[in-house]
């Protein structure tokens, strides 16, 4: 399917200089590749997500408790 995309001159060099270090005549299969692992990234990024929802109360008191101290010290001491 065609569509058309907003690209600045660099980054449409750069996809040029790319599709031609791999023996390609334009870029549009480099964009679609572009396209499927960003959108792998999202499905990802939601499925881990719904496991970490589907956890919740799966801790007894203390335990969360101490978790969510030891959470709190991990980003207190981040930087």
């Amino acid at each position: 399917m065609r569509t058309t995309i907003e690209l600045t001159e660099d980054q449409r060099s750069e996809l040029l200089r790319l599709a031609a270090q791999k023996g390609m005549k334009g870029f549009s299969q480099l964009v679609q590749e572009a396209v499927n692992a960003y959108l792998d990234s999202q499905n990802s990024r939601a499925s881990l997500i719904e496991a970490a929802i589907a956890l919740k109360g799966s801790l007894q008191n203390k335990s969360a408790d101490e978790f969510e101290q030891r959470t709190k010290a991990i980003r207190e001491n981040w930087r």
